[in-house]
This record gives C-alpha cells, structure tokens and sequence, in this order.
C-alpha cells in the first residue's frame, strides 16, 4: 500500500514538473516567435530604387550585382513601368495615360533588406550607395518607421526578457515545491539514515537520481506535448509561430530538458538538506 502510494506520488509529481516544463518551453517558443517576427517586419520593409527611363539590361545587371554581394538584402524584384501602370490603375481605378498620352511611371526595384542591414543607419547606407549610380534617379524607403522600430525594438525585447525571467522563477518556484513536497513523506528515511552515519551525499544520491530521471522524462513528455501545439498552430490554423528549423527546435529542446534536470537536481539538493539537518523533534512539528 505504501509503495503504490510512493508511485502515484510519484507519477502525480513527473505530471506536474511536465506541465511547469511546458510552462518553460513556451517561453522559449515565445521568444522564437517574437524573434522571427521582427525579423520578418524588417526583412519586409521595402526600398524602392526609381530607374531613369533610358537604362538598359546592362545596367540593370550591374545593379543586381551590387544587391547580391554582401548580403544586404533578402530578395529584390524588378518592376517594369508597363507594371507599375496596372498596379496604379488596380489601386487608384484611374489610368493617367489615357490623359497624359504616355506612361508616366518609370520603372523601378523593390528592395527588402535583410535584418542585419536593416537598422537606419545600414538603410542610409544602402540608400546613399544606391543614388550614387547614375541611372537610378530616385530612392525611397520609410525613414520613420525604420527609425521607430530600431527604438522600439530594444525596449520591446527588455520586456520580453524580463517577463520571460519572471515566468521562469515562477516555473522554478513550483517545480522546487513539487519537489519538497514529494520528498516530505520520506523524512523519516532521511532521517534515519543520518542517525546510522550515512554522509551528506550518500542520503541525498537516491532522490537526486530518482527525481533528476523524472525531471527527464517530465522533460520528454512536456516536448511531446509543445511538439503537438506547435503542429496544431502551424499546420491546422496555418499561422507560422517561427521557422522549423533544427537550430530552432535544438534550442527549445534542450532548455527545456537541461531545466528539468537543473532545477530538479537543485529541488532534490535543497529538500533533502533541509531534513538532513532537522532534527527528531522538528520532524512530526512540520
């Protein structure tokens, strides 16, 4: 009876570590996803690099060249001014050839830089590199923005990490709790295995072990279950929390596993002192 009640214990403990682990793993998602988001907003801020009307495919090469070395920006697209009309008569319902006589928009590149190059002073950069080329006549990018984002930014991320910090003392708390409270019914083992000479590690060794491999597998099952919700938002509600790659999913793995085992490591570590040095009469007052 004793034992069956140690092993749901025991089972109620390694659910509960699992659920504060997955606690821990959305915030690491959250991260990734607040990460990926900012890049993207930048990645999609737009450059519009205006063509005189007589360049030539040469030049045109020549200034892709230029976009292509150094990793400056993501993607580019030429936009013909034949294209540029149907957009403006898509958008505004008017087309000012059929008054002016002629196509008045010139042809053009659109530009997205990547997010490393695109922080205000790289865009004033690339902007100033690219209008010093003869055939592009003008260049135009959303300073403002670039500008509010670039301050936002930061503050944005001091927040971010101090809400993740705070929700990660939070999952420590908790799981520390869970810990000592699994460990109070054994007490009086601790106890007794003091009284006969057993060394400070010696006594703690068992729950150590024990509670670090149901750290492990309360770490296995709380990836199990992220690994569905993340499925479920990217494939069934079609919304993209942050990119799949293995960098990314090595990343929420091992924090949430190296937390499982750390904090129950340092959870068994501190319950079992705290009985160890208690002595007969503290143990039936608590």
């Amino acid at each position: 009876m004793r034992k069956h009640r140690f092993r749901n214990s025991y089972v109620t403990s390694a659910i509960s570590v699992s659920l504060v682990l997955c606690l821990i793993g959305l915030e690491g998602i959250l991260l990734l996803s607040t990460d990926s988001l900012i890049t993207r907003m930048r990645e999609n801020m737009t450059i519009t690099a205006v063509l005189s009307n007589d360049v030539d495919s040469a030049q045109c090469a020549q200034l892709e060249a230029m976009l292509d070395e150094g990793n400056m920006c993501s993607s580019y697209t030429y936009v013909s001014a034949s294209d540029a009309l149907e957009e403006h008569i898509r958008s505004l319902g008017e087309d000012p050839a059929a008054f002016l006589g002629y196509n008045p928009l010139s042809s053009s590149y659109e530009i997205h830089p990547t997010d490393a190059y695109s922080s205000p002073d790289s865009l004033a950069v690339l902007s100033s590199n690219l209008e010093e080329l003869p055939y592009v006549t003008e260049v135009i990018y959303p300073r403002d923005l670039a500008d509010l984002m670039s301050s936002n930014v930061h503050e944005f991320s001091l927040i971010l990490l101090a809400v993740a910090l705070a929700l990660l003392l939070v999952s420590m708390v908790l799981i520390v709790n869970t810990i000592r409270l699994q460990i109070y019914s054994k007490r009086f083992l601790i106890n007794t295995m003091t009284l006969v000479g057993a060394t400070s590690w010696v006594t703690r060794r068992p729950f150590v072990l024990r509670n670090m491999l149901m750290g492990f597998i309360a770490g296995l099952v709380a990836l199990a279950i992220l690994s569905g919700m993340v499925y479920y938002v990217d494939f069934r509600m079609g919304i993209m929390l942050f990119a799949l790659t293995w960098q990314n999913i090595a990343f929420v793995s091992a924090v949430v596993l190296c937390s499982g085992l750390l904090i129950t490591l340092f959870a068994s570590l501190i319950a079992t002192g705290r009985y160890i040095r208690m002595d007969n009469n503290s143990l039936y007052e608590i």
